[in-house]
């Protein structure tokens, strides 16, 4: 897989490395505490498909501009936030297979670590007057809460419809995704309706992904490092699970709702009602949802002429739901 990254890469390399510095120079501070943390930010970071997104974008439909490369700072600013966010929230120690930041510095610096992140996004907009960029941003942070919140008030009861966890996914992944979109082609364009266009390619490939991420949780080869039945035991609830409980007989579905519920943290009961899933089709009809998405994805960017942003983003999408982790 890391071939398919570097191959992805290929019609943006010198923009990437360039990129690194700009975004490490968008996180500086004159806080000895917080240069200390955003240095270590920089040399744990990840794949940076995000960015990708945005550069890729960009030459989809023009040319690199400072503009984008801002703008790709902006998403990696708001990523890297709610990462350090989310792990003080879920009490995780370990993120990427590096301690985490709530892990090294404690909860109270991670959170404001995560607040100065968000901060610098804004500023990063209006420090330069991209507006069009600051709306973005500003509706892309809401809407990764909303979808935080809306999961969480949801799974208190357990009444996630596959509607509601559209809804719930489109806000807390897709969205980001499709900024990304939206951001690179706004960095050189001012054509609203082939933002749009792009807005929703995001989209597509952004549930696409998710979907992928949830299936994880059902297939012991997979090698995040994620324990098989994690989701079952925090009582989220995926598409699989969701589809599989929607066409159970009553009896079936009561027992397996009580799994979720009380059950949660009993691995025989968690294994019992993966294999149920499995065997009553659930990871069938989840993986066609996600080639669906995938598919409409690919038809937006199939309007655009041919050109190395174009492949890329193709190798993209396919990485999106073939990758093991």
């Amino acid at each position: 897989m890391a071939n398919t990254v570097e191959e992805i890469k290929q019609p943006i390399n010198e923009e990437m490395k360039l990129f690194e510095q700009k975004f490490y120079e968008s996180m500086q501070s004159k806080v000895p505490l917080l240069d200390k943390v955003t240095r270590f930010i920089v040399t744990t970071k990840g794949k940076q498909m995000r960015p990708m997104f945005v550069f890729l974008c960009a030459k989809l439909v023009g040319d690199v501009t400072e503009k984008t490369y801002r703008g790709a700072s902006m998403i990696e600013l708001i990523h890297t936030a709610t990462l350090v966010h989310d792990d003080v929230v879920d009490e995780s120690f370990k993120r990427r297979n590096f301690f985490s930041i709530n892990a090294l510095w404690k909860n109270k610096i991670a959170v404001l670590v995560g607040d100065y992140l968000l901060s610098k996004s804004v500023l990063l907009s209006t420090d330069h007057k991209d507006y069009d960029l600051l709306g973005v941003i500003s509706r892309t942070i809401r809407e990764m809460s909303e979808g935080e919140l809306l999961q969480l008030e949801k799974a208190r009861k357990l009444d996630i419809t596959e509607d509601v966890y559209y809804e719930i996914i489109r806000q807390k992944t897709a969205t980001l995704i499709a900024a990304c979109c939206e951001i690179g082609v706004l960095s050189n364009s001012t054509d609203e309706i082939l933002a749009k266009k792009m807005l929703d390619f995001g989209t597509y490939t952004g549930m696409a992904f998710q979907i992928k991420d949830d299936l994880f949780d059902y297939l012991s080869s997979n090698v995040i490092g994620k324990p098989v039945g994690i989701d079952i035991k925090e009582q989220k609830m995926t598409l699989p699970l969701i589809h599989t409980l929607k066409i159970a007989n009553e009896k079936d579905r009561k027992y397996y709702f009580d799994t979720i519920k009380r059950y949660n943290n009993n691995p025989k009961r968690v294994k019992e009602l993966i294999e149920f899933v499995k065997n009553s089709g659930g990871l069938e009809y989840a993986i066609t949802i996600m080639k669906d998405f995938q598919q409409k994805a690919k038809d937006i960017l199939n309007e655009f002429p041919d050109s190395e942003a174009r492949r890329s983003l193709h190798i993209m999408l396919d990485y999106v739901i073939e990758r093991k982790f």
